[in-house]
Protein backbone atom coordinates (compact mmCIF):
# COMPACT_ATOMS: atom_id res chain seq x y z
CA UNK A 1 0.00 0.00 0.00
CA UNK A 2 1.10 3.51 -0.72
CA UNK A 3 0.79 6.20 1.95
CA UNK A 4 -1.28 9.10 0.72
CA UNK A 5 0.60 12.36 0.47
CA UNK A 6 -0.23 14.72 3.26
CA UNK A 7 -2.20 17.79 2.23
CA UNK A 8 -0.01 20.82 2.88
CA UNK A 9 -1.47 23.16 5.47
CA UNK A 10 -3.20 26.22 4.09
CA UNK A 11 -2.14 29.55 5.59
CA UNK A 12 -4.34 32.61 6.00
CA UNK A 13 -6.39 33.57 2.97
CA UNK A 14 -7.90 36.89 1.95
CA UNK A 15 -11.49 35.69 1.85
CA UNK A 16 -11.45 33.95 5.22
CA UNK A 17 -8.93 35.86 7.35
CA UNK A 18 -7.88 39.19 5.81
CA UNK A 19 -11.10 40.68 4.40
CA UNK A 20 -12.70 41.12 7.88
CA UNK A 21 -9.61 43.03 9.06
CA UNK A 22 -9.46 45.21 5.94
CA UNK A 23 -13.16 46.07 6.22
CA UNK A 24 -12.98 47.20 9.84
CA UNK A 25 -9.51 48.75 9.86
CA UNK A 26 -8.81 50.05 6.34
CA UNK A 27 -11.89 50.72 4.24
CA UNK A 28 -13.00 53.75 6.24
CA UNK A 29 -10.35 55.66 4.28
CA UNK A 30 -9.42 53.22 1.49
CA UNK A 31 -12.49 53.24 -0.71
CA UNK A 32 -13.58 55.30 -3.73
CA UNK A 33 -14.03 58.98 -2.90
CA UNK A 34 -12.12 58.78 0.36
CA UNK A 35 -8.72 60.15 1.34
CA UNK A 36 -6.88 56.81 0.98
CA UNK A 37 -4.82 56.75 -2.25
CA UNK A 38 -6.16 53.35 -3.36
CA UNK A 39 -9.37 51.38 -2.68
CA UNK A 40 -9.04 48.12 -0.74
CA UNK A 41 -12.50 46.67 -1.21
CA UNK A 42 -11.89 43.51 -3.24
CA UNK A 43 -9.13 40.93 -3.45
CA UNK A 44 -8.18 42.19 -6.91
CA UNK A 45 -7.71 45.71 -5.52
CA UNK A 46 -5.83 44.58 -2.41
CA UNK A 47 -3.42 41.96 -3.81
CA UNK A 48 -1.09 44.43 -5.64
CA UNK A 49 -0.56 46.29 -2.37
CA UNK A 50 0.04 43.19 -0.22
CA UNK A 51 3.72 43.82 0.52
CA UNK A 52 3.11 47.53 1.18
CA UNK A 53 0.29 46.61 3.58
CA UNK A 54 2.55 44.07 5.30
CA UNK A 55 5.24 46.68 5.90
CA UNK A 56 2.75 49.36 6.96
CA UNK A 57 1.09 47.19 9.61
CA UNK A 58 4.34 45.67 10.94
CA UNK A 59 5.84 49.14 11.41
CA UNK A 60 2.46 50.34 12.75
CA UNK A 61 2.35 53.12 10.18
CA UNK A 62 -1.17 51.94 9.38
CA UNK A 63 -3.85 52.22 10.56
CA UNK A 64 -2.79 55.71 11.68
CA UNK A 65 -2.79 56.05 15.46
CA UNK A 66 -0.17 58.12 17.22
CA UNK A 67 -1.02 58.11 20.93
CA UNK A 68 1.97 56.92 22.96
CA UNK A 69 1.09 53.96 25.17
CA UNK A 70 2.78 55.79 28.07
CA UNK A 71 -0.31 57.72 28.94
CA UNK A 72 -4.05 57.55 28.72
CA UNK A 73 -6.56 55.05 27.37
CA UNK A 74 -8.77 56.05 24.49
CA UNK A 75 -12.07 54.78 23.14
CA UNK A 76 -11.12 54.97 19.46
CA UNK A 77 -7.71 53.28 19.46
CA UNK A 78 -7.23 52.16 15.85
CA UNK A 79 -4.15 50.02 16.39
CA UNK A 80 -4.21 46.46 15.11
CA UNK A 81 -4.06 43.62 17.59
CA UNK A 82 -0.86 41.53 17.51
CA UNK A 83 -2.82 38.56 16.17
CA UNK A 84 -4.21 40.70 13.31
CA UNK A 85 -0.70 41.84 12.36
CA UNK A 86 0.50 38.24 12.50
CA UNK A 87 -2.34 37.14 10.18
CA UNK A 88 -1.51 39.81 7.60
CA UNK A 89 2.20 39.01 7.82
CA UNK A 90 1.56 35.28 7.32
CA UNK A 91 -0.88 35.96 4.47
CA UNK A 92 1.64 38.03 2.51
CA UNK A 93 4.54 35.69 3.27
CA UNK A 94 2.43 32.76 2.07
CA UNK A 95 1.79 34.36 -1.30
CA UNK A 96 -1.25 36.57 -0.53
CA UNK A 97 -3.67 33.94 -1.81
CA UNK A 98 -7.37 34.63 -2.27
CA UNK A 99 -8.74 31.43 -0.80
CA UNK A 100 -12.06 29.72 -1.39
CA UNK A 101 -14.92 31.73 -2.82
CA UNK A 102 -17.30 30.19 -0.28
CA UNK A 103 -15.25 31.71 2.55
CA UNK A 104 -15.81 35.26 1.30
CA UNK A 105 -18.47 37.19 3.17
CA UNK A 106 -20.65 39.70 1.27
CA UNK A 107 -18.71 42.90 0.65
CA UNK A 108 -19.68 45.89 2.72
CA UNK A 109 -21.87 48.32 0.83
CA UNK A 110 -20.32 51.67 1.53
CA UNK A 111 -22.59 54.60 0.74
CA UNK A 112 -22.21 58.36 0.72
CA UNK A 113 -25.29 58.86 2.88
CA UNK A 114 -25.49 60.47 6.30
CA UNK A 115 -24.32 58.24 9.13
CA UNK A 116 -26.41 60.07 11.73
CA UNK A 117 -30.17 59.58 11.83
CA UNK A 118 -32.04 62.34 10.08
CA UNK A 119 -30.44 64.82 10.29
CA UNK A 120 -32.83 67.37 11.82
CA UNK A 121 -31.32 70.11 9.67
CA UNK A 122 -28.65 70.16 6.96
CA UNK A 123 -26.86 73.14 5.44
CA UNK A 124 -24.43 73.07 2.53
CA UNK A 125 -21.95 75.13 0.60
CA UNK A 126 -23.92 77.33 -1.82
CA UNK A 127 -22.31 75.53 -4.76
CA UNK A 128 -19.50 73.10 -5.49
CA UNK A 129 -16.04 74.54 -4.85
CA UNK A 130 -13.57 73.86 -7.65
CA UNK A 131 -10.08 72.70 -6.62
CA UNK A 132 -7.61 73.04 -9.53
CA UNK A 133 -5.01 70.35 -10.12
CA UNK A 134 -1.55 70.69 -8.57
CA UNK A 135 -2.36 73.90 -6.73
CA UNK A 136 -2.28 75.42 -3.27
CA UNK A 137 -5.65 76.48 -1.87
CA UNK A 138 -6.01 79.07 0.88
CA UNK A 139 -8.23 78.13 3.82
CA UNK A 140 -11.83 78.76 2.81
CA UNK A 141 -14.54 80.17 5.10
CA UNK A 142 -18.26 80.35 4.49
CA UNK A 143 -21.04 81.61 6.79
CA UNK A 144 -24.01 79.24 6.87
CA UNK A 145 -27.14 80.91 8.36
CA UNK A 146 -29.36 78.82 10.64
CA UNK A 147 -32.18 81.31 11.37
CA UNK A 148 -32.69 80.02 14.92
CA UNK A 149 -35.41 81.95 16.74
CA UNK A 150 -34.54 80.32 20.07
CA UNK A 151 -31.78 78.20 21.63
CA UNK A 152 -31.24 74.72 20.21
CA UNK A 153 -29.16 71.80 21.47
CA UNK A 154 -27.35 69.38 19.19
CA UNK A 155 -27.01 65.70 20.06
CA UNK A 156 -24.99 64.82 16.95
CA UNK A 157 -23.19 66.66 14.14
CA UNK A 158 -21.73 65.31 10.91
CA UNK A 159 -19.48 67.21 8.51
CA UNK A 160 -20.09 65.57 5.14
CA UNK A 161 -17.74 66.42 2.24
CA UNK A 162 -18.96 65.32 -1.16
CA UNK A 163 -15.34 64.54 -2.15
CA UNK A 164 -13.37 63.43 0.88
CA UNK A 165 -10.22 62.90 -1.17
CA UNK A 166 -9.58 66.66 -1.33
CA UNK A 167 -10.72 67.73 2.16
CA UNK A 168 -7.76 67.69 4.54
CA UNK A 169 -9.90 68.89 7.44
CA UNK A 170 -12.90 71.06 8.20
CA UNK A 171 -14.09 72.92 11.30
CA UNK A 172 -17.59 74.20 12.08
CA UNK A 173 -17.80 77.13 14.51
CA UNK A 174 -20.94 78.43 16.24
CA UNK A 175 -20.75 82.21 15.74
CA UNK A 176 -23.04 83.98 18.19
CA UNK A 177 -25.00 87.05 17.08
CA UNK A 178 -22.81 89.49 19.04
CA UNK A 179 -19.53 88.23 17.52
CA UNK A 180 -17.71 90.61 15.12
CA UNK A 181 -15.72 87.79 13.51
CA UNK A 182 -16.09 87.86 9.69
CA UNK A 183 -19.07 90.22 9.88
CA UNK A 184 -17.96 91.96 6.67
CA UNK A 185 -18.27 88.69 4.74
CA UNK A 186 -21.66 88.05 3.09
CA UNK A 187 -23.35 84.77 4.03
CA UNK A 188 -23.03 81.80 1.65
CA UNK A 189 -19.89 83.24 0.04
CA UNK A 190 -16.60 81.34 -0.04
CA UNK A 191 -13.95 83.61 1.44
CA UNK A 192 -10.19 83.35 2.00
CA UNK A 193 -9.00 86.11 4.38
CA UNK A 194 -5.90 87.84 2.96
CA UNK A 195 -2.85 87.55 5.26
CA UNK A 196 -3.04 90.10 8.05
CA UNK A 197 -6.58 91.18 7.17
CA UNK A 198 -8.15 89.99 10.44
CA UNK A 199 -7.69 92.28 13.42
CA UNK A 200 -6.38 91.05 16.74
CA UNK A 201 -9.90 91.53 18.12
CA UNK A 202 -11.39 89.32 15.41
CA UNK A 203 -8.72 86.65 15.89
CA UNK A 204 -9.41 86.69 19.62
CA UNK A 205 -13.13 86.28 19.01
CA UNK A 206 -12.46 83.38 16.65
CA UNK A 207 -10.31 81.68 19.31
CA UNK A 208 -13.11 82.15 21.84
CA UNK A 209 -15.83 80.83 19.54
CA UNK A 210 -17.26 77.42 20.36
CA UNK A 211 -16.50 74.69 17.84
CA UNK A 212 -19.46 72.54 16.86
CA UNK A 213 -17.51 69.75 15.16
CA UNK A 214 -14.24 68.89 13.40
CA UNK A 215 -13.77 66.66 10.36
CA UNK A 216 -10.56 64.81 9.54
CA UNK A 217 -10.10 61.81 7.21
CA UNK A 218 -11.71 58.70 8.64
CA UNK A 219 -13.28 60.55 11.55
CA UNK A 220 -16.79 59.53 12.62
CA UNK A 221 -19.67 61.90 13.21
CA UNK A 222 -19.66 63.73 16.55
CA UNK A 223 -22.26 62.04 18.76
CA UNK A 224 -22.46 63.02 22.40
CA UNK A 225 -23.56 60.73 25.24
CA UNK A 226 -27.05 60.87 26.65
CA UNK A 227 -27.51 63.93 28.83
CA UNK A 228 -24.93 65.98 26.90
CA UNK A 229 -25.17 68.31 23.92
CA UNK A 230 -23.76 71.31 22.08
CA UNK A 231 -25.58 74.63 22.39
CA UNK A 232 -26.56 76.72 19.39
CA UNK A 233 -27.87 80.00 20.86
CA UNK A 234 -30.71 81.92 19.24
CA UNK A 235 -29.50 84.10 16.39
CA UNK A 236 -26.25 82.20 15.92
CA UNK A 237 -24.97 80.92 12.62
CA UNK A 238 -22.28 78.51 11.50
CA UNK A 239 -18.86 79.38 10.13
CA UNK A 240 -17.44 76.50 8.12
CA UNK A 241 -13.66 76.47 7.63
CA UNK A 242 -12.29 74.03 5.04
CA UNK A 243 -8.70 73.13 4.19
CA UNK A 244 -8.56 71.66 0.68
CA UNK A 245 -5.61 69.69 -0.72
CA UNK A 246 -5.16 69.60 -4.48
CA UNK A 247 -4.73 66.38 -6.49
CA UNK A 248 -3.19 65.67 -9.89
CA UNK A 249 -6.59 66.22 -11.48
CA UNK A 250 -9.23 68.91 -11.06
CA UNK A 251 -11.86 68.08 -8.46
CA UNK A 252 -14.78 69.75 -6.71
CA UNK A 253 -16.50 69.48 -3.35
CA UNK A 254 -19.75 70.63 -1.82
CA UNK A 255 -19.49 69.95 1.91
CA UNK A 256 -22.65 69.77 4.01
CA UNK A 257 -23.21 69.93 7.77
CA UNK A 258 -25.95 67.82 9.35
CA UNK A 259 -27.25 68.41 12.87
CA UNK A 260 -29.59 66.39 15.07
CA UNK A 261 -31.39 68.47 17.69
CA UNK A 262 -32.47 67.35 21.16
CA UNK A 263 -36.11 67.77 22.15
CA UNK A 264 -35.17 68.94 25.65
CA UNK A 265 -32.08 70.78 26.97
CA UNK A 266 -29.45 68.35 28.33
CA UNK A 267 -27.97 68.37 31.82
CA UNK A 268 -24.45 69.06 30.54
CA UNK A 269 -23.12 71.33 27.84
CA UNK A 270 -20.17 70.14 25.74
CA UNK A 271 -17.64 72.85 24.93
CA UNK A 272 -14.68 72.60 22.58
CA UNK A 273 -11.99 74.75 24.16
CA UNK A 274 -8.53 75.57 22.89
CA UNK A 275 -5.15 76.77 24.06
CA UNK A 276 -2.82 78.11 21.41
CA UNK A 277 0.62 79.70 21.19
CA UNK A 278 0.74 82.36 18.46
CA UNK A 279 4.21 83.49 19.53
CA UNK A 280 6.10 80.60 17.96
CA UNK A 281 9.23 81.61 16.05
CA UNK A 282 11.04 78.52 14.77
CA UNK A 283 14.66 79.22 13.78
CA UNK A 284 15.98 77.95 10.43
CA UNK A 285 17.15 74.35 10.66
CA UNK A 286 15.94 73.83 14.23
CA UNK A 287 15.36 70.10 14.72
CA UNK A 288 13.80 70.16 18.20
CA UNK A 289 12.08 73.49 18.74
CA UNK A 290 9.28 73.41 21.28
CA UNK A 291 6.76 75.86 22.64
CA UNK A 292 4.12 75.59 25.34
CA UNK A 293 0.91 77.22 26.46
CA UNK A 294 -0.72 76.99 29.89
CA UNK A 295 -4.12 77.76 31.33
CA UNK A 296 -6.20 77.23 34.45
CA UNK A 297 -9.67 75.73 34.45
CA UNK A 298 -12.13 78.44 35.55
CA UNK A 299 -14.70 75.88 36.76
CA UNK A 300 -15.17 72.16 37.30
CA UNK A 301 -15.33 70.33 33.98
CA UNK A 302 -15.26 66.78 32.65
CA UNK A 303 -12.49 66.21 30.09
CA UNK A 304 -13.89 64.17 27.18
CA UNK A 305 -11.31 64.29 24.38
CA UNK A 306 -8.19 66.02 23.02
CA UNK A 307 -7.27 67.08 19.49
CA UNK A 308 -3.77 68.48 18.76
CA UNK A 309 -3.22 70.62 15.68
CA UNK A 310 0.06 71.68 14.05
CA UNK A 311 1.35 71.87 10.48
CA UNK A 312 4.09 70.23 8.40
CA UNK A 313 6.91 70.83 10.89
CA UNK A 314 4.99 69.41 13.86
CA UNK A 315 6.71 66.34 15.30
CA UNK A 316 5.02 65.72 18.68
CA UNK A 317 2.36 67.17 20.98
CA UNK A 318 1.72 66.67 24.70
CA UNK A 319 -1.22 67.44 26.98
CA UNK A 320 -0.39 67.54 30.71
CA UNK A 321 -1.68 68.58 34.12
CA UNK A 322 0.64 70.49 36.45
CA UNK A 323 -0.08 69.37 40.01
CA UNK A 324 0.36 71.75 42.97
CA UNK A 325 3.74 70.18 43.81
CA UNK A 326 4.93 70.92 40.26
CA UNK A 327 4.77 67.32 39.10
CA UNK A 328 3.59 66.81 35.52
CA UNK A 329 0.98 64.20 34.67
CA UNK A 330 0.85 63.55 30.93
CA UNK A 331 -2.68 62.97 29.66
CA UNK A 332 -1.76 62.42 26.01
CA UNK A 333 1.48 62.22 24.06
CA UNK A 334 1.12 62.18 20.29
CA UNK A 335 4.45 61.06 18.88
CA UNK A 336 5.01 61.16 16.01
CA UNK A 337 2.55 63.85 15.00
CA UNK A 338 1.38 63.53 11.40
CA UNK A 339 -0.16 66.57 9.69
CA UNK A 340 -1.90 64.34 7.15
CA UNK A 341 -3.56 62.11 9.77
CA UNK A 342 -4.91 64.43 12.44
CA UNK A 343 -7.12 62.72 14.97
CA UNK A 344 -9.23 63.25 18.03
CA UNK A 345 -8.32 61.19 21.10
CA UNK A 346 -11.48 60.59 23.20
CA UNK A 347 -10.81 59.28 26.68
CA UNK A 348 -12.09 55.81 27.47
CA UNK A 349 -13.10 57.15 30.86
CA UNK A 350 -13.80 60.92 30.96
CA UNK A 351 -11.89 62.71 33.70
CA UNK A 352 -12.82 65.46 36.14
CA UNK A 353 -10.75 68.63 35.90
CA UNK A 354 -11.54 70.52 39.12
CA UNK A 355 -11.64 74.29 39.10
CA UNK A 356 -8.10 75.66 39.33
CA UNK A 357 -6.49 72.71 37.49
CA UNK A 358 -3.41 73.96 35.65
CA UNK A 359 -3.07 72.66 32.10
CA UNK A 360 0.11 72.65 30.03
CA UNK A 361 0.17 71.87 26.30
CA UNK A 362 3.54 71.54 24.51
CA UNK A 363 4.22 71.29 20.79
CA UNK A 364 7.47 70.06 19.23
CA UNK A 365 8.66 71.05 15.76
CA UNK A 366 11.30 69.82 13.31
CA UNK A 367 12.39 72.60 10.96
CA UNK A 368 15.49 70.74 9.78
CA UNK A 369 16.37 69.17 6.44
CA UNK A 370 15.82 65.76 8.10
CA UNK A 371 12.08 66.41 8.04
CA UNK A 372 11.01 65.17 4.57
CA UNK A 373 7.85 67.29 4.70
CA UNK A 374 9.63 70.52 5.57
CA UNK A 375 8.97 72.94 2.67
CA UNK A 376 11.98 75.16 3.49
CA UNK A 377 14.53 74.22 6.19
CA UNK A 378 16.31 77.56 5.68
CA UNK A 379 13.25 79.61 6.60
CA UNK A 380 12.35 81.13 9.95
CA UNK A 381 8.78 80.01 10.59
CA UNK A 382 6.02 81.87 12.42
CA UNK A 383 2.32 81.40 13.12
CA UNK A 384 0.08 81.23 10.08
CA UNK A 385 -2.95 79.36 8.75
CA UNK A 386 -1.30 77.90 5.67
CA UNK A 387 0.44 74.53 5.87
CA UNK A 388 3.84 76.00 4.93
CA UNK A 389 3.49 78.30 7.96
CA UNK A 390 3.10 76.84 11.44
CA UNK A 391 0.52 76.55 14.16
CA UNK A 392 0.20 75.16 17.67
CA UNK A 393 -3.33 74.61 18.98
CA UNK A 394 -4.52 72.14 21.56
CA UNK A 395 -8.28 71.61 21.27
CA UNK A 396 -10.09 69.74 24.04
CA UNK A 397 -13.73 68.86 24.68
CA UNK A 398 -15.17 69.28 28.15
CA UNK A 399 -18.63 68.85 29.65
CA UNK A 400 -19.92 71.48 32.07
CA UNK A 401 -23.28 72.29 33.60
CA UNK A 402 -25.79 73.21 30.89
CA UNK A 403 -26.37 76.60 32.53
CA UNK A 404 -22.80 77.72 31.74
CA UNK A 405 -23.04 80.50 29.19
CA UNK A 406 -19.46 81.71 28.73
CA UNK A 407 -17.54 79.85 26.05
CA UNK A 408 -14.17 81.61 25.95
CA UNK A 409 -11.08 80.00 27.47
CA UNK A 410 -7.61 81.33 26.84
CA UNK A 411 -4.18 80.07 27.73
CA UNK A 412 -0.91 81.96 28.13
CA UNK A 413 1.87 81.23 25.63
CA UNK A 414 5.18 80.00 27.08
CA UNK A 415 8.14 80.38 24.68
Amino acid sequence: MFASAATPPVGPTFNKDILPIVETRCQTCHRPGEIGPMPLITYEQTKPWAKAIQEAVKTRKMPPWFADTCCGQFSTDHTLKPEEIALIDAWVTGGAIEGKKKDARPLLRWTNNWTIDGPSVAVSLPRAFEVPANSTIDYQYVILPLDLADDHWASAVEIHPSDRSIVHHAVVYVRQKDSKWLRSVPPLTMYAPPPGSLSADELGQQAGTDILAVYTPGSPAAIWPSGMGKKLPAGSDLVLEIHYTSKKTTASDRTSVGINFLKEPPKQRVLTLQMQNRDIVIPPGAADYHASVSGTMPRDAILISMFPHMHLRGSAFEYAIVHPDGKLETLLRVKPYDFFWQQSYPLKTPRLLPRGTKLLWTGYFDNSANNPRNPDPKAEVRWGEQSWEEMMVGFFDVAVDASVDKVGFFGSPIP
